[in-house]
């Protein structure tokens, strides 16, 4: 290997049309502009079938993104693995699904608590109804519904065609003396779903909501959205926490003993309301007069970690990294990011492993994130990231290093158009002086991104104009900056995977056999 290499993620970033709802061209970004001028370079596809999930309609998301990205290779995913589980019954006839049925059938109650829509970025919402049919079949008389509203992987207004297609549901399984109801919910941004910990209260404010009934009463799930609409005039990923109430009292609290479901599919946003339902030494609040639920995930979230103990569908197998394979090959490798997006260059990078594969050759760097919402400060920790990455190549002591920028995703999803453009724009600022440390100290840059966002801001429904808050399908660029030797990128259709094998041949190293093909 002639240069240590660089790799730069632009969380959310793609190639968009161009227009006014492009935050990437509409912002001052000289650098990326020079770049994409000036060096090699093309576009991959960074959803669907490119990342494991089950079509092409099906948008990318930073898991499967990173995943993809750090393994070479295309793997089931998410809800395609979950589909997959649910058609062909394995996941009806597991161990776990019949433990928390039968527990269900014993006087207890079922409770469903997942995303409500068909994103399939964290959960399906076919696949709450597959869920609540089975139970019904099983013989489980009460099954309740606590509801995250969407609003950020689909139209950011569009929770109550989900609530209605879920009501339908649920009448249809009130016979022979059931009790299927929605019981509770909230804004996926408010309440429960948050990640990587950086706002606990988030999640205390789901326990509270969903297990102990506490909160606003609403006499529907509909009467809840449509009254918090006007009062706030928030879009739904916003909306406040909600309880379903009769007669005053709310419809389902998760009592002691009861069986829970967690149905999203997705890890990083499941994993601290899994920790509060399943560790008895939890200490992150105080979870009242809790003794414990027989409670399971739609699949593991974190296998190291064993978060959580019992799940539904077996998770995939990532093997033959490009981590393993760097680490096989002695190279030192360097990572950083901030909270939002460690994981991702980290866990999901390496195939959902925890840990390092080898401690003597791996150096991680988390930059806390601020707990503040992201269009107020579309900077993020751009600058800290920025700093460390350029601290760590003076260093000379690494071979490849990476870094994740979340800001055109997490900025991208507010919907603020203003400050996606600032969040590029400090991006852009990143980028320049990574590429300046580059040539001072004598490194490859690749640079690229794990799916779009901050591309298209703005979608057209029913003929007229509408903010979007969820990630694109558009490709995202991936570029080689070299002022040394000149690469040439090979004719060809590239996805995520091709990037470890284009990583490795230019390192001079073979890559495993199962990887997908170098692009230059």
């Amino acid at each position: 290997m002639e240069k240590p290499i660089v790799l730069v993620v632009m969380d959310g970033v793609g190639k968009g049309d161009g227009g006014s709802g492009d935050a990437v061209v509409v912002a001052k970004t000289p650098t990326l502009d020079r770049l994409l001028a000036n060096c090699p370079h093309t576009y991959l596809k960074a959803h669907g079938t490119a990342v494991g999930l089950p079509s092409d309609e099906d948008m990318g998301n930073s898991e499967v993104g990173h995943n993809a990205l750090g393994c070479g290779q295309v793997y089931s995913q998410g809800a395609k693995l979950v589909g997959e589980s649910i058609e062909n019954g394995t996941l009806f006839a597991s161990n776990v699904w019949q433990e928390l049925a039968n527990n269900a059938k014993e006087g207890r109650a079922m409770h469903f608590l997942g995303l409500l829509s068909d994103g399939n970025v964290h959960s399906n919402i076919s696949h709450l109804i597959a869920l609540l049919k089975a139970a019904k079949a099983a013989g489980v008389k009460k099954a309740y519904c606590h509801i995250l509203l969407d609003g950020r992987d689909v139209p950011a207004t569009s929770a109550l065609e989900y609530v209605e297609q879920l009501e339908n549901v649920l009448s249809e399984l009130n016979t022979d003396g059931c009790d299927y109801a929605i019981a509770s919910g909230g804004g996926r941004m408010t309440v429960t779903m948050d990640r990587y910990e950086a706002n606990w209260g988030m999640v205390e404010l789901g326990w509270r909501t969903h297990v102990q009934g506490i909160g606003r009463q609403f006499a529907s799930a509909k009467e809840a959205i449509e009254t918090y609409r006007a009062e706030t005039g928030c879009i739904d990923q916003d909306l406040p926490a909600f309880v379903v109430a009769r007669a005053g009292a709310p419809v389902a609290k998760i009592a002691n003993g009861d069986s829970v479901i967690l149905f999203n599919f997705r890890g990083d946003r499941a994993q601290e309301i899994s920790l509060a339902f399943d560790r008895k030494d939890f200490d992150k609040f105080d979870r009242g007069d809790y003794t414990g639920v027989k409670f399971a995930g739609m699949l593991q979230y974190d296998g190291d970690l064993n978060i959580p103990e019992k799940y539904l569908v077996q998770p995939p197998v990532i093997t033959n990294t490009l981590t393993e394979v760097l680490c096989a090959a002695g190279v030192k490798e360097f990572a950083v990011s901030e909270t939002q997006k460690y994981g991702h260059v980290t866990y999901f990078w390496n195939g959902n492993r925890s840990g390092k594969v080898d401690e003597a050759l791996e150096d991680y760097l988390e930059i806390p994130s601020d707990v503040i919402p992201f269009e107020q400060a579309p900077a993020m920790k751009s600058k800290e990231i920025t700093a460390a990455l350029v601290e760590a190549m003076a260093s000379g002591k690494y071979q490849f290093l990476r870094c994740n920028y979340p800001n055109g995703d997490m900025v991208g999803h507010t919907g603020v158009m203003e400050a996606v453009v600032t969040a590029m724009e400090c991006v852009d600022a990143g980028l320049q002086a990574v590429l300046e440390a580059a040539d001072k100290y004598g490194y490859t840059v690749l640079i690229t991104a794990d799916h779009g966002n901050a591309d298209q801001m703005t979608e057209t429904k029913k003929g007229k104009t509408a903010v979007r808050t969820a990630h694109s399908l558009n490709p995202v660029p991936f570029i080689i900056y070299d002022t040394d030797q000149q690469w040439t990128v090979l004719d060809g259709q590239y996805g995520l995977a091709n990037v470890a094998p284009t990583v490795v041949k230019m390192m001079g190293l073979t890559a495993p056999d199962c990887w997908e093909d170098s692009m230059v």
